[in-house]
């Protein structure tokens, strides 16, 4: 699914328009994208957390010379599936996951 079907089935399931839908996926994944920035973790009881990993600098090595090569320190998004989500992926009779208050995507 890429992201125009994403919000083609969030307009179906919720009676948007498609620009409502549109701007509604903008928005969830821009602030995501903002409080990771900032280094805050995202949290969505039944889906799982959004957060960042702090990776250390490190030596490496070119692999086509052999010389060592100094990799910076950096942060990289991460996310953690929760159990709810993790259970679903799994669920061998229907795959789908209850959405909200009682709701399930079509």
């Amino acid at each position: 699914m890429n992201k125009q079907e994403l919000i083609d089935q969030v307009a179906a399931s919720t009676g948007l328009s498609k620009a409502e839908a549109t701007a509604a996926v903008d928005a969830v994944f821009a602030t995501i994208a903002q409080e990771m920035a900032s280094g805050d973790t995202v949290r969505v009881p039944g889906f799982g957390n959004f957060g960042v990993a702090d990776r250390a600098a490190r030596q490496g090595r070119n692999p086509a010379t052999g010389e060592p090569v100094a990799i910076p320190a950096r942060r990289l998004p991460k996310f953690g599936p929760a159990r709810t989500l993790k259970d679903a992926v799994n669920d061998e009779n229907t795959g789908i996951m209850s959405v909200g208050k009682g709701t399930t995507p079509p």
